[in-house]
């Protein structure tokens, strides 16, 4: 038989701050990434997107047309053209024209590597 607890857990600090100076310390760091962080947060609501991801792996296998990105997601040129567009304009995609056809691939090899860092640690939590 499991015995009562009358201690009250609670998730926040009754204590107003208790080391100033590490609070201090970690807020100056924070301080000077404040200027890229709203783009770091477009750049995580961009990737939240399982097509925009995939996208990104497929053109990591080498530049494809568009209605080949399309036939490899299952998807319309039309609907595969808007989310290429929107990888385009954070300029994660290059793009070119070749007569009818428009080739993309991808603009950032850094890009890659972390999301298959990611890929790797979601792997790991997984197993």
């Amino acid at each position: 038989m499991k015995a009562a607890s009358n201690i009250i857990q609670s998730p926040i600090c009754n204590v107003t701050c208790f080391e100033q100076e590490k609070v201090a310390r970690i807020k100056a760091e924070l301080a000077k990434d404040e200027g890229a962080l709203p783009q770091l947060a477009e750049l995580y609501k961009l990737l939240g997107n399982a097509t925009r991801l995939k996208i990104l792996l497929a053109l990591a296998q080498g530049e494809l047309c568009v209605c080949d990105v399309a036939h490899v997601l299952g998807l319309t040129v039309a609907a595969t053209s808007h989310q290429l567009k929107l990888l385009r304009d954070q300029r994660w995609l290059a793009m070119r024209n070749d007569g009818k056809m428009v080739y993309y691939r991808l603009n950032s090899p850094g890009l890659l590597e972390a999301l298959r860092g990611d890929l790797c640690l979601l792997e790991e939590r997984i197993a």
